[in-house]
């Protein structure tokens, strides 16, 4: 697979790179930066060759640890050597563009939550972990656990404080796009001559260690997190009214959970869902700014 042409420069007709028609396709909204980071990363030779070799092995530990946990639901549980763990090979083997994704996802997905908080519930802003690394270092600090714990306490939170004022999720015609900004202070990455491996490779390989180190319900919670996807999208149709980024959820039902052996790959589409739904509410804000000015 050849390095993606992603500028018109390169258009060949006869030969179109289809990296070059997804980047200049705006049929959902999308950071351009984000896209281009995405479209290389599966073009890399490590996707290519690396990956079908990996994809097995890694499912075929995710029994052995769910086994193991069978017999030892709460051990082991070494979430600090985990997240040590992730952020060592972070530093020295993946892509820039595979860490710089990585550490977008946390500012995103921090924003998500805040726009619907500060819209549903006014006033209220439920008590939830900073979510904002600046470097790889800030993931030692439990931030993938802390990032599922995030989405369950805020659906707690929430939904008991709308049920506290005895209102329910509405559309709001004047909206609150405070949270939400696309300029991320996220540092420089590592570029050594060992940063090879793609997104999708390193997150097929970390989730069988996620679920060896973390304790059985951690690793349930965190993969079932996945599918509220859906219902983040869903409030968010509420409030603004648009339903657009729900047609690129693919996380759905959360009240049926999915299997955890395709963790890793599902993974990859909570990150898709999580960058067209920021995308869209950057395209509603500006929408809105311009409407003010007029």
């Amino acid at each position: 697979m050849s390095k993606p042409a992603l500028d018109l420069a390169h258009y060949d007709r006869a030969d179109p790179d289809p990296g070059l028609a997804l980047m200049l396709d705006r049929s959902l909204p999308f950071a351009p930066e984000a896209k281009a980071a995405l479209i290389r990363d599966q073009a890399s030779r490590s996707r290519q060759f690396l990956l079908p070799v990996v994809r097995p092995f890694a499912r075929a530990m995710i029994v052995v640890a769910q086994l193991v946990h069978t017999i030892s639901p709460r051990w082991p549980h070494a979430p600090r050597l985990l997240h040590r763990s992730i952020a060592f090979g972070m530093r020295h083997f993946l892509t820039p563009d595979a860490n710089r994704l990585i550490l977008r996802h946390f500012h995103l997905g921090g924003q998500v939550l805040r726009f619907i908080a500060d819209n549903a519930t006014p006033g209220f802003r439920p008590e939830l972990e900073p979510m904002q690394p600046r470097e790889i270092r800030d993931v030692e600090d439990n931030l993938f656990l802390k990032h599922d714990l995030n989405i369950f306490n805020f659906l707690i939170q929430l939904n008991a404080e709308l049920e506290r004022r005895g209102t329910s999720l509405e559309r709001v015609e004047a909206l609150d796009f405070s949270a939400i900004t696309a300029d991320l202070p996220i540092d420089p990455m590592p570029a050594g001559r060992f940063n090879l491996i793609d997104l999708q490779t390193a997150i097929e390989i970390y989730t069988p260690a996620y679920a060896l180190l973390l304790s059985d319900r951690d690793f349930w919670r965190a993969s079932n997190s996945l599918q509220l996807d859906e219902t983040i999208g869903l409030y968010a149709a509420r409030l603004t009214g648009e339903e657009k980024h729900l047609a690129m959820i693919n996380n759905r039902h959360p009240l049926v959970p999915f299997s955890t052996l395709r963790a890793g790959f599902r993974l990859m589409l909570h990150g898709l869902s999580t960058e067209v739904l920021h995308g869209f509410l950057c395209e509603l804000k500006a929408r809105q700014q311009v409407t003010a000015a007029a």
